[in-house]
C-alpha cells in the first residue's frame, strides 16, 4: 500500500470524524431538555412512598430528564385528621433529607408537590407546601397551597375541608430558573383560580406545575379541561404529575398525570398505575405560539373590573 494513498486514508478519516464531530454537537445543542412526570399511590407507609419517589427519580435520570414532578402528597397520604397532622414534618427533618440526598445523588431536580409540612401554629395546622430541589441537593423554591379545598356537601354526603388542618399560603412566589425554562409553583386546587396562573405568566413563567391528588370523581369531569385550559389562557407548558388508585378505604385518586404544551396539545401521559413518562420543553416553541397570537398585548387590564368575592 503507497504512502500516498495512506496519507489520503488518514485525510478522509479525519474530515469524517470532524464531520461526524459538528453533526454531534450541533444536534446536541438542538435537542431540548427533557422533563418526567411522575405518578404514584401514596399511602400512610412513608418509608415505602420514599422509595417509590427514589425509583422514579432513578429512572427519570437514566432517561435523561433534568426535572423529575411528583404529585401532592407525594410523603404520605393517610386517611384521618389526626395521622395527618401527627405525621407532617418540618422542612428541616429527615424527609427533605432524604429527598435531598435524592436529587444530589442523581443530580436531577425534584419538584415535590404537597409535602405535609408541619408548623408552629397554635390552631394545629400545617402547610400543604410545594418544594423543589435542585441537583446539588438544595432547596430552589417553596410554595404553601393558597387555596383550599373544602367541600361540605349536605346532599351527597361528601365533606373534604382541608382547612381543617391545613394554614393556607399568603404569597404566589414568582418563578424560578430551572434546567427546562422557568418554572411557576401551584398546588392541585389552585388550578381552579386562573387568576393565579396568569400572575405567574405575567412574573415570566414558561412552565407551570399543579401536583395534585385529584378525586376520581372530580378528576374524570374537570382534570384534562382545566389542566389545558391553564395552557391555552397562559401559553405555557403545564406539567401535572399525579397521585392514582386506591390509597385507603376512603381515597381513590384520579391519576392522568400529564404534560401539556402551550398550544393545549397533551405530549404525555400516565397509565392507571404508578409510573413516569417523559416530555421535550420546546421554549423556541412557546415564544413562536405566543408571537403568532400575542394574547398578552391585548389583555384589556385598564378596563377589566376589580374581582370582588361573591358570598353565595
Amino acid at each position: 500500500m503507497s504512502m500516498h494513498f495512506l496519507s489520503s486514508f488518514s485525510i478522509i478519516k479525519y474530515h469524517r470524524k470532524q464531520f461526524l464531530g459538528h453533526l454531534i454537537a450541533k444536534f446536541s445543542t438542538m435537542a431540548h431538555p427533557l422533563v418526567a412526570v411522575c405518578q404514584m399511590t401514596s399511602t400512610n407507609d412513608k418509608g415505602k412512598n420514599l422509595q417509590t419517589v427514589r425509583e422514579l427519580a432513578e429512572r427519570a435520570k437514566s432517561r435523561t430528564a433534568c426535572i423529575a414532578f411528583f404529585p401532592e402528597a407525594c410523603d404520605y397520604l393517610a386517611d384521618n385528621k389526626k395521622d395527618i397532622i401527627a405525621m407532617a414534618q418540618p422542612l428541616n427533618r429527615s424527609i427533605i433529607s432524604s429527598y435531598k440526598e435524592i436529587a444530589k445523588a442523581n443530580k436531577i431536580w425534584l419538584s415535590l408537590g404537597g409535602l405535609h409540612e408541619a408548623l408552629n401554629d397554635d390552631k394545629n395546622r400545617i402547610s400543604n407546601t410545594h418544594v423543589v430541589i435542585n441537583s446539588e441537593g438544595e432547596i430552589a423554591s417553596i410554595y404553601r397551597k393558597i387555596h383550599l379545598f373544602d367541600m361540605n356537601n349536605k346532599i351527597t354526603g361528601v365533606r373534604l375541608m382541608e382547612s381543617d388542618y391545613v394554614l393556607a399560603g399568603q404569597k404566589i412566589e414568582p418563578p424560578i430558573s430551572t434546567p427546562a425554562g422557568k418554572l411557576g409553583l401551584s398546588i392541585c386546587y389552585d388550578m381552579r383560580f386562573p387568576e393565579l396562573s396568569l400572575s405567574l405568566r405575567n412574573m415570566g413563567a414558561e412552565i407551570l406545575t399543579y401536583p395534585s391528588a385529584f378525586t376520581y370523581q372530580t378528576g374524570a369531569a374537570h382534570w384534562e379541561v382545566l389542566l389545558r385550559a391553564r395552557a391555552i389562557e397562559t401559553q405555557c407548558y403545564v406539567i401535572a404529575a399525579a397521585q392514582t388508585g386506591t390509597h385507603n378505604k376512603k381515597r381513590v385518586s384520579w391519576g392522568h398525570a400529564m404534560i401539556i404544551d402551550p398550544w393545549g396539545t397533551i405530549v404525555a401521559q400516565c397509565s392507571e398505575k404508578t409510573d413516569m413518562v417523559l416530555a421535550e420543553i420546546d421554549l423556541n416553541l412557546l415564544k413562536q405560539i405566543r408571537q403568532n397570537m400575542p394574547c398578552e398585548n391585548h389583555r384589556r387590564t385598564d378596563i377589566y373590573p376589580k374581582i370582588e368575592p361573591c358570598n353565595l
